[in-house]
């Protein structure tokens, strides 16, 4: 079922012969070892990122990473295909970065806000990793892509950043057992 949907959005994306003209507004359900959320996907707010998070999804590239930086209370951050690896716990936050242009907005970053994650020293270094305000984050407007929002489970995220860290690191693998779409339940 999933693959035919990840199928027919496909289709409508790429304006296949008769297929609607507006893609099937996506949702991306990440289950993960501390319970399960889901964020709404904002094409129009930053559709290349969004394309790239899907195609990142779909392939099972999200699958098995970790949440490897989290500010309590602040923001949790995802995604690094490295994380995948516990031996390179020492380049986590260094994968997946620099393949996008940046796609700002003028959302604001409010509790449940999604936005890539970039290299510090280029706006336009985006890619997989991502990361979920858990409060509201005014400073970081224009500085950062947004291309979601969490529609169900913030209690999941906020359970996440109660993990105890050093400095910015969890002192626990946090995974990201599976991150599948669905179209958008209304």
């Amino acid at each position: 079922m999933n693959r035919l949907l990840s199928v027919l959005s496909l289709l409508i994306a790429a304006g296949a012969p008769g297929a609607a003209k507006d893609p099937v507004p996506m949702d991306a359900v990440v289950v993960t070892t501390e319970g399960t959320f889901v964020i709404r996907l904002l094409p129009e707010v930053a559709p290349a990122h969004v394309r790239h998070f899907e195609e990142t999804a779909r392939t099972g590239g999200y699958d098995g990473t970790t949440f490897h930086r989290i500010i309590p209370g602040g923001v949790v951050q995802g995604g690094d295909p490295f994380s995948k690896d516990p031996a390179k716990v020492a380049q986590y936050g260094k994968g997946g970065l620099g393949l996008l242009k940046a796609e700002v907005s003028d959302r604001p970053f409010s509790r449940g806000t999604v936005a890539a994650v970039r290299r510090p020293s280029s706006l336009d270094s985006g890619g997989s990793q991502f990361f979920v305000c858990l409060s509201d984050q005014p400073a970081l407007k224009g500085q950062y892509t947004i291309f979601g929002q969490v529609v169900e489970g913030m209690d999941v995220l906020d359970r996440i950043s109660g993990t105890p860290v050093d400095g910015d690191k969890p002192r626990a693998r946090i995974e990201m057992k599976s991150v599948t779409l669905r179209p958008t339940v209304p």
